[in-house]
């Protein structure tokens, strides 16, 4: 039963970081796929109505984290508070940009509201990485599990750590730079004319550079949570998120290459979900890494919900899930297409 809610848990993060992923990709690089008003127009159509929708899976991911592992909800919640209350900051603003920003025509509102969206979406991609980072590397729970993160201390993944050190930071970097990838490729496939060209020459040289990337991180892992591995490769779902990394890559570069743009945008999907489906099975069943001492790590063993309740719980998700997937898939098929150029707005 645990492990059934561990895999919900993870589904709900990995379509919320797939899907909002696009919007926060597009979202950063909107000044540099789009030189004149039209064509980041073009990126905000792009984007869509949908944008909204796909913070839901953020909201299912906590609800799904309180109902089936309350305490770790507890601890995280204090211990992240500084992180979260950034991550809410900038998910607003970039909402608010959205729909404010064309309100006036006042260049110096627009050029605001624009520079806040920017600047939300990379912020947005900074956390998400940086959150991913800490996951990976533990936080300082002491036995009564309990912790609170400062935005840094010394920079080292070991000790009393902050929310920032030379891993999270390289995490938070390699974030920005993946859904900067899966972003333009997503703009590949959803855009034409010259949005279209410089969204496909982006995309190449960022997906080279993931690629590299992605090695460099695989060793900072290794080093700094080396039973990382061994767990993922013990677990039926870490081989998955392994071959859907490698896979994923394969196809998002093949298919941009080929000019198969569908092809690449599955790939940059699989690539994402694979990262994320590797990482959580390498840490079960340690949610909660302590890196004081890891006796008061917090695993999802020890700390899930009575199982009664868990029973009752798995009987109606699956029932919220499908309304939730068949009310996305009808709005997504309204807005599939391509965005065209149009007439300049402002």
């Amino acid at each position: 039963m645990i492990e059934i809610w561990y895999v919900i848990l993870s589904f709900t993060l990995v379509m919320f970081v797939v899907l909002e992923g696009f919007n926060i990709g597009a979202g950063m690089l909107r000044h540099v796929v789009g030189t004149t008003q039209a064509e980041r127009r073009m990126v905000i159509e792009a984007i869509g109505p949908l944008w909204p929708w796909h913070e839901v899976w953020l909201v299912g991911f906590g609800g799904t984290l309180l109902l089936a592992f309350p305490n770790i909800l507890a601890a995280s919640f204090a211990g992240f508070y500084l992180a979260l209350f950034l991550l809410l900051w900038s998910l607003l603003l970039r909402g608010v940009s959205l729909e404010v920003g064309g309100h006036l025509a006042d260049p110096l509102w627009r050029a605001a509201w624009h520079f806040i969206f920017v600047a939300s979406n990379l912020l947005l991609a900074l956390l998400i990485g940086a959150a991913l980072g800490n996951v990976l590397r533990g936080v300082p729970l002491n036995a009564g599990g309990e912790f609170a993160l400062t935005l840094f201390t010394n920079f080292s993944p070991y000790g009393n750590v902050g929310i920032l050190d030379w891993f999270t930071a390289s995490v938070a970097v390699f974030m920005v730079v993946v859904l900067a990838a899966h972003g333009a490729t997503g703009l590949v496939l959803k855009t034409e004319g010259p949005v279209h060209d410089r969204s496909l020459i982006i995309a190449k040289n960022l997906w080279n550079l993931t690629l590299a990337l992605l090695v460099i991180i695989t060793i900072e892992s290794w080093w700094v949570r080396p039973e990382l591995f061994s767990g993922m490769l013990h677990q039926p779902f870490g081989w998955l998120g392994v071959i859907l990394v490698f896979s994923g890559i394969i196809c998002a570069l093949t298919g941009l290459l080929g000019a198969r743009e569908h092809r690449a945008a599955i790939g940059s999907s699989l690539f994402i979900a694979g990262l994320l489906i590797a990482g959580a099975a390498g840490v079960f069943p340690v949610m909660l890494r302590s890196t004081l001492a890891p006796e008061d790590s917090l695993s999802a063993y020890q700390n899930a919900a009575e199982g009664h309740g868990l029973a009752v719980a798995l009987v109606w998700w699956p029932i919220s899930a499908v309304f939730s997937v068949v009310y996305f898939s009808f709005f997504s098929r309204q807005f599939a297409g391509k965005v065209r150029p149009a007439n300049p707005q402002p």
